[in-house]
């Protein structure tokens, strides 16, 4: 992992400059980004699969990707931004990721009269994704800026808070969801599913996102040098 990491060295101990007529939009674009990635793996998760026996969810391979967008917003932004794009991002994607997983209770298209009746299995899902969003992201952002300014290598404090974050959430979103659940299978399964759930989003994270995070950041870092050489050189 060393290759990675000219660059971020350099910015280790404080965040990358962005510009603040810039900052706004890519808030924005952050909150709009976290809201999909939340209805997508609400929808999944009523998506059931087998792995080498075990059970879990499509939901388990969308997730991780709003944690690699939280890590590179704190390294880049700050932990106040990311901590805003949180609860800017927490109620829409309640409120939608309900009507969306009604519309489309378990992978079929059930018509807009589904939204008539209240939905109580579908309602604990939304709002177990809402609370387990707000718990492990906050967590994330904490324990991601407190590793960034402990540690040189650039892969513990996306790797440290990765595996905090992604516990919290797991726990949170299906003992909320699922315990005693109206879903005869997921009331049955839920604690397993969740532990398989936690095993291969930590594994797509460590083995993925936290890569992708390393050569993101640093691509991000030289473009925003280039723009900021190019009034000097003029």
């Amino acid at each position: 992992m060393g290759s990675l990491t000219p660059s971020i060295k350099k910015v280790r101990m404080k965040s990358a400059s962005v510009p603040h007529s810039r900052t706004s939009f890519w808030l924005a674009l952050l909150v709009a980004f976290h809201i999909l990635v939340i209805i997508a793996s609400n929808y999944l998760v009523q998506l059931p699969i087998e792995l080498f026996g075990f059970h879990s969810t499509w939901g388990a391979f969308s997730f991780p990707f709003i944690f690699l967008a939280t890590d590179l917003t704190v390294r880049l932004i700050g932990k106040t931004p990311a901590r805003r794009v949180i609860l800017r991002a927490m109620v829409p994607a309640l409120v939608v990721s309900y009507v969306v997983s009604v519309l489309f209770h378990e992978g079929g298209f059930k018509g807009f009269e589904a939204l008539g009746t209240f939905n109580l299995f579908v309602f604990r899902i939304a709002f177990a994704s809402f609370a387990a969003y707000v718990l492990g992201q906050l967590l994330d952002v904490h324990v991601f800026d407190r590793m960034r300014r402990d540690y040189v290598q650039w892969w513990i404090a996306p790797a440290a808070s990765a595996v905090l974050g992604q516990a919290l959430d797991t726990v949170a979103f299906f003992g909320i969801a699922f315990w005693r659940s109206s879903n005869p299978f997921m009331a049955a399964h839920w604690g397993e599913i969740a532990a398989v759930d936690y095993v291969i989003k930590l594994t797509v994270s460590l083995l993925l996102f936290v890569p992708m995070y390393g050569v993101a950041l640093n691509a991000i870092i030289r473009v925003m040098r280039r723009r900021e050489a190019l009034p000097a050189a003029a």
